[in-house]
């Protein structure tokens, strides 16, 4: 049976550093994925990761930019945590092989996103995440005797022992529908986010809110779930992301009627307003009649203004996108975007060293909520909150280790168990929906009532309909029953995660009566910081119920004002 000092789980940038980190201090680690590693959703992030690199820049700038950014709700400590920790991560990654790419003079280059106030973030043309998790796994292949790959493996139970700590984990190899016990000394729950719980996401179709889930049923707290993420510049057709690295080189957004309608809403930042804010006036002008597109539900995103030199060294991805998935060649002519669900900002709740309230489970990356990002997430902080924050867990969990037994395991009566669970979806009959309509209506209903404007009624019909899904999901039948890469299995078991995330962020976003980050409700237009500058907690009651609690608010040297750009 296999048993390991450090099990992570996922193996996207936040899994792999921990791996590298962990390994580095001497445990023996294992990494499970339910694919590929190098095939994770990290391989989507585009444009960069922020560092106060630049001579003339500051650390102290980038943490109050994020600050800023997270509308006042991001806790401080955590944030000077990541921010004074970035130059050295990434001159971590250029010196183990992550080809940066380099100006005239042959230093770094930085290019400018939303929300800062310099160029600050560094990058591998618009393939930055995917260049990072290319390297980081080359690395890990130098620690191939301590560090075990379980990939296509897909975690169905997280572990505990009598004292109620982690012990490791129940999976089952996608390839053969085997279950397997993992016994560990301490878990780290590196799955990513639940962008699959809304229709449209940029997100892959394995970001379906599995690691958050899994905390949440075990006992662990999450936090800030309501805060979720639109990015200003998806493709209307079908959500696939045009990095913000487009508008970094001076893109810009126009209306039906040719007008750089950002003047109006942010007169000082224009497209590089922090995503939030840029998604908010997409939406108002497509609300107010002035969007472009067949029914008018888009806006123009027009890149013709960057010399097309620049674009085919700076942006060659997303050349090849709007060609494959729009038929539009962005050097010659704009092309059609529309906000759409990109990130979560909650997740499961920790501390800057990625634990959680669970003794041995950590979480690191979308997973978790250690609160850099607050109500609003600043673009190319998401590659360096990975990183940081999955070193630290890393690094934690191996010292916690070294100083402890292995758990026991709980043998062939647990597997039985959890094996009876999976029959019995396959044993469902005809009686019920397919798993793929109640995704489908999952996924049109957050996006119709928790996206970016929510009112109370719209987020209290949201709720009714999570609520009759998680009942209809009870019966919804799978076509394959069979054994070898049953997706059919992994969609019933992923649905059911995706339906408890969604379910924490309704109510998360009911609870908050406010506007403040991401959160606009029409309702309640304004930010109250005297009753709201606070974390919403969820945890589990004892029928599964989310619970609904409070958190405050870090602050160290940045009061919270009025946001403007």
């Amino acid at each position: 049976m296999p048993a390991h000092d450090v099990l992570i789980l996922g193996a996207g940038l936040a899994g792999q550093r921990a791996a590298l980190a962990a390994a580095e201090a001497g445990a023996s680690v294992a990494i499970m994925s339910k694919v590929h590693p190098v095939r994770s959703h990290s391989v989507a992030a585009a444009g960069g990761i922020n560092a106060a690199i630049n001579p003339a820049d500051d650390w102290r700038s980038h943490a109050y930019d994020t600050v800023k950014g997270s509308d006042f709700i991001g806790d401080q400590d955590a944030i000077e945590v990541m921010c004074r920790e970035a130059p050295h991560e990434v001159m971590h990654l250029e010196h183990i092989g992550v080809t940066f790419h380099r100006n005239e003079t042959g230093q770094m280059d930085l290019r400018a996103f939303g929300g800062a106030s310099m160029k600050r973030t560094a990058y591998v043309a618009d393939i930055t995440g995917q260049a990072i998790l290319h390297v980081l796994y080359e690395q890990l292949m130098k620690h191939h005797e301590t560090v075990d790959r379980y990939e296509e493996w897909f975690t169905t139970h997280l572990l505990q022992d009598e004292s109620g700590a982690v012990s490791g984990c129940i999976a089952r190899d996608i390839r053969t529908g085997e279950l397997q016990e993992f016994t560990a000394k301490n878990v780290i729950l590196a799955t990513g986010g639940v962008g699959q719980a809304f229709k449209p996401t940029t997100n892959g179709l394995i970001c379906t809110g599995d690691g958050i889930a899994q905390a949440f049923r075990l006992g662990a707290p999450l936090m800030d779930m309501e805060m979720v993420q639109y990015h200003p510049t998806c493709l209307v057709e079908n959500g696939f992301l045009i990095t913000e690295g487009a508008r970094g080189e001076g893109a810009h957004l126009l209306n039906s009627n040719g007008e750089r309608f950002m003047e109006k809403y942010a007169p000082n930042k224009m497209e590089l307003a922090s995503r939030d804010v840029v998604s908010r006036a997409e939406q108002t002008e497509i609300n107010e009649g002035r969007g472009v597109g067949p029914g008018g539900v888009g806006i123009y995103l027009d890149v013709t203004v960057v010399p097309r030199k620049r674009t085919l060294e700076a942006l060659r991805e997303i050349v090849n996108i709007g060609k494959d998935f729009a038929g539009v060649d962005i050097t010659r002519e704009p092309i059609l975007i529309r906000p759409g669900q990109h990130y979560i900002m909650g997740g499961v709740k920790t501390d800057v060293d990625g634990a959680t309230p669970i003794s041995g489970l950590y979480a690191a990356g979308e997973v978790a909520c250690v609160s850099v990002h607050g109500g609003n997430r600043l673009g190319a902080n998401s590659l360096l909150d990975t990183l940081i924050f999955g070193r630290r867990a890393g690094e934690h969990a191996a010292a916690r280790a070294a100083g402890m037994p292995m758990p026991k395991a709980q043998g062939q009566a647990r597997l039985n168990d959890e094996q009876g669970m999976i029959d019995g979806i396959i044993a469902r009959e005809k009686t019920g929906r397919r798993i793929s309509e109640i995704k489908d209506e999952l996924g049109t209903e957050m996006n119709k009532n928790v996206a970016v404007f929510r009112t109370q009624d719209g987020l209290e019909h949201a709720l009714d309909v999570v609520r009759r899904l998680k009942e209809e999901a009870k019966t919804a039948y799978v076509d394959d029953k069979g054994t070898v890469f049953n997706q059919d299995v992994l969609g019933a078991l992923e649905l059911g995660y995706m339906l408890d995330c969604a379910e924490c962020t309704v109510i998360g976003a009911i609870e908050r009566k406010e506007s403040r980050g991401a959160q606009f409700r029409v309702d309640f237009p304004d930010r109250n910081d005297d009753e709201w500058q606070k974390h919403i907690t969820l945890s589990r009651d004892g029928d599964g119920t989310p619970v609904v609690g409070y958190s405050p608010v870090t602050i160290t040297q940045w009061q919270p004002e009025e946001r403007k750009y």
